[in-house]
Protein backbone atom coordinates (compact mmCIF):
# COMPACT_ATOMS: atom_id res chain seq x y z
CA UNK A 1 0.00 0.00 0.00
CA UNK A 2 2.84 2.38 0.92
CA UNK A 3 4.51 1.62 -2.42
CA UNK A 4 1.33 2.66 -4.33
CA UNK A 5 1.18 5.98 -2.44
CA UNK A 6 4.83 6.69 -3.23
CA UNK A 7 4.33 5.79 -6.89
CA UNK A 8 1.23 8.02 -7.07
CA UNK A 9 3.16 10.97 -5.54
CA UNK A 10 5.99 10.58 -8.05
CA UNK A 11 3.56 10.39 -10.99
CA UNK A 12 1.66 13.43 -9.67
CA UNK A 13 4.82 15.49 -9.31
CA UNK A 14 5.96 14.42 -12.77
CA UNK A 15 2.56 15.31 -14.28
CA UNK A 16 2.60 18.77 -12.65
CA UNK A 17 6.14 19.34 -13.91
CA UNK A 18 5.20 18.33 -17.48
CA UNK A 19 2.08 20.53 -17.45
CA UNK A 20 4.14 23.46 -16.12
CA UNK A 21 6.73 22.99 -18.88
CA UNK A 22 4.02 22.83 -21.58
CA UNK A 23 2.31 26.00 -20.34
CA UNK A 24 5.67 27.76 -20.11
CA UNK A 25 6.69 26.68 -23.62
CA UNK A 26 3.37 27.66 -25.20
CA UNK A 27 2.73 30.90 -23.33
CA UNK A 28 6.12 32.40 -22.51
CA UNK A 29 9.55 32.74 -24.01
CA UNK A 30 12.88 34.13 -22.88
CA UNK A 31 14.64 37.05 -24.53
CA UNK A 32 18.11 38.49 -23.94
CA UNK A 33 18.52 42.20 -24.70
CA UNK A 34 21.17 42.74 -27.37
CA UNK A 35 22.19 46.37 -27.72
CA UNK A 36 21.59 49.73 -26.11
CA UNK A 37 18.36 50.84 -27.79
CA UNK A 38 16.21 50.52 -24.64
CA UNK A 39 18.61 52.04 -22.12
CA UNK A 40 18.27 53.05 -19.37
CA UNK A 41 15.05 50.99 -19.00
CA UNK A 42 16.62 47.77 -20.31
CA UNK A 43 20.33 47.21 -20.82
CA UNK A 44 22.61 44.92 -22.79
CA UNK A 45 22.36 41.35 -21.49
CA UNK A 46 19.16 41.85 -19.49
CA UNK A 47 17.11 38.67 -19.48
CA UNK A 48 13.38 38.97 -19.99
CA UNK A 49 10.25 36.83 -19.86
CA UNK A 50 7.95 37.57 -22.80
CA UNK A 51 4.23 36.75 -22.65
CA UNK A 52 3.37 35.23 -26.04
CA UNK A 53 -0.38 34.92 -25.55
CA UNK A 54 -1.43 38.23 -23.97
CA UNK A 55 -2.32 39.75 -27.36
CA UNK A 56 -4.58 36.81 -28.16
CA UNK A 57 -6.91 38.11 -25.44
CA UNK A 58 -6.25 41.86 -25.45
CA UNK A 59 -5.00 44.51 -27.83
CA UNK A 60 -1.56 46.06 -27.92
CA UNK A 61 -1.53 49.16 -25.75
CA UNK A 62 0.41 52.37 -26.18
CA UNK A 63 3.71 52.26 -24.23
CA UNK A 64 3.78 48.43 -23.94
CA UNK A 65 7.31 47.05 -24.28
CA UNK A 66 7.24 44.31 -26.91
CA UNK A 67 9.51 41.87 -28.70
CA UNK A 68 8.96 41.49 -32.44
CA UNK A 69 10.54 39.82 -35.45
CA UNK A 70 12.53 42.60 -37.12
CA UNK A 71 13.64 40.24 -39.90
CA UNK A 72 14.15 36.51 -40.42
CA UNK A 73 17.16 36.37 -38.08
CA UNK A 74 16.61 39.07 -35.46
CA UNK A 75 14.06 39.98 -32.83
CA UNK A 76 13.98 43.52 -31.39
CA UNK A 77 12.64 44.86 -28.12
CA UNK A 78 11.00 48.32 -28.36
CA UNK A 79 8.27 50.44 -26.83
CA UNK A 80 4.92 50.81 -28.63
CA UNK A 81 4.32 54.52 -29.22
CA UNK A 82 1.49 54.40 -31.72
CA UNK A 83 -1.43 52.02 -32.22
CA UNK A 84 -3.93 51.75 -35.10
CA UNK A 85 -5.68 55.04 -35.81
CA UNK A 86 -3.00 57.22 -34.20
CA UNK A 87 -1.50 60.33 -35.81
CA UNK A 88 2.00 60.88 -34.42
CA UNK A 89 4.07 64.06 -34.39
CA UNK A 90 7.36 64.59 -32.58
CA UNK A 91 8.31 68.26 -32.20
CA UNK A 92 10.99 69.74 -29.90
CA UNK A 93 11.29 66.41 -28.04
CA UNK A 94 7.58 66.38 -27.28
CA UNK A 95 5.44 63.41 -28.26
CA UNK A 96 2.04 64.38 -29.67
CA UNK A 97 -0.48 61.67 -30.48
CA UNK A 98 -3.85 62.60 -31.95
CA UNK A 99 -3.16 66.26 -31.07
CA UNK A 100 -2.57 65.43 -27.38
CA UNK A 101 0.87 65.78 -25.79
CA UNK A 102 2.11 62.74 -23.86
CA UNK A 103 4.82 62.67 -21.23
CA UNK A 104 7.41 59.92 -21.49
CA UNK A 105 8.44 59.18 -17.88
CA UNK A 106 10.65 56.28 -19.00
CA UNK A 107 13.00 58.90 -20.54
CA UNK A 108 13.44 60.88 -17.30
CA UNK A 109 16.61 59.05 -16.22
CA UNK A 110 18.16 59.16 -19.68
CA UNK A 111 21.86 60.13 -19.51
CA UNK A 112 21.49 62.47 -22.50
CA UNK A 113 18.54 64.38 -21.05
CA UNK A 114 18.92 68.04 -21.93
CA UNK A 115 19.82 67.42 -25.56
CA UNK A 116 17.31 66.53 -28.24
CA UNK A 117 16.78 62.77 -28.02
CA UNK A 118 14.29 61.99 -30.76
CA UNK A 119 14.41 64.50 -33.58
CA UNK A 120 11.39 66.12 -35.17
CA UNK A 121 9.14 64.06 -37.44
CA UNK A 122 5.59 63.30 -38.42
CA UNK A 123 4.23 59.85 -39.10
CA UNK A 124 3.46 60.90 -42.68
CA UNK A 125 7.06 62.03 -43.28
CA UNK A 126 8.41 58.67 -42.11
CA UNK A 127 5.87 56.21 -43.46
CA UNK A 128 3.79 58.02 -46.05
CA UNK A 129 0.57 57.47 -44.07
CA UNK A 130 -1.14 60.02 -41.85
CA UNK A 131 -2.65 57.46 -39.44
CA UNK A 132 -1.33 54.10 -38.34
CA UNK A 133 -3.34 51.54 -40.30
CA UNK A 134 -5.12 48.59 -38.67
CA UNK A 135 -2.82 45.68 -37.97
CA UNK A 136 0.28 47.84 -37.37
CA UNK A 137 2.08 49.64 -34.55
CA UNK A 138 4.76 52.33 -34.37
CA UNK A 139 7.68 51.58 -32.03
CA UNK A 140 10.62 53.54 -30.63
CA UNK A 141 13.57 52.52 -28.51
CA UNK A 142 13.96 54.45 -25.26
CA UNK A 143 17.54 55.34 -26.21
CA UNK A 144 16.45 57.34 -29.24
CA UNK A 145 20.03 58.26 -30.20
CA UNK A 146 20.99 54.58 -30.59
CA UNK A 147 17.78 52.88 -31.67
CA UNK A 148 16.87 51.22 -34.94
CA UNK A 149 13.08 51.53 -34.74
CA UNK A 150 10.00 52.60 -36.73
CA UNK A 151 11.76 55.81 -37.74
CA UNK A 152 14.08 53.58 -39.79
CA UNK A 153 12.30 50.26 -40.40
CA UNK A 154 8.71 51.51 -40.67
CA UNK A 155 5.52 50.29 -39.07
CA UNK A 156 5.51 46.89 -37.41
CA UNK A 157 2.77 44.48 -38.49
CA UNK A 158 1.07 42.95 -35.46
CA UNK A 159 1.58 39.45 -36.81
CA UNK A 160 5.35 39.97 -36.27
CA UNK A 161 4.90 40.67 -32.55
CA UNK A 162 6.30 37.84 -30.41
CA UNK A 163 4.75 39.18 -27.22
CA UNK A 164 4.77 41.66 -24.38
CA UNK A 165 7.72 41.93 -22.02
CA UNK A 166 6.38 40.82 -18.64
CA UNK A 167 9.42 40.54 -16.43
CA UNK A 168 13.13 41.33 -16.28
CA UNK A 169 14.67 38.51 -14.28
CA UNK A 170 18.37 39.24 -14.76
CA UNK A 171 20.15 41.14 -13.40
CA UNK A 172 18.18 41.12 -10.18
CA UNK A 173 18.95 44.77 -9.40
CA UNK A 174 17.11 47.62 -11.07
CA UNK A 175 13.46 48.19 -11.62
CA UNK A 176 11.06 46.95 -14.22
Amino acid sequence: MEEKKSSFKIRSILAVFIIFQLVRALCFTNYVVDGQSMEPYLGEGNKLIVDRVVYQFSSVKRFDVIVFHANRKEDYVKRVIGIPGDVIVYQDDKLVINEKEYSEPYLVDHPFLGQQLTGDFTLKELTGVKRIPEGNVFVLGDNRLESLDSRHIGLIPMDRIVGKVDLKYWPLSGSF
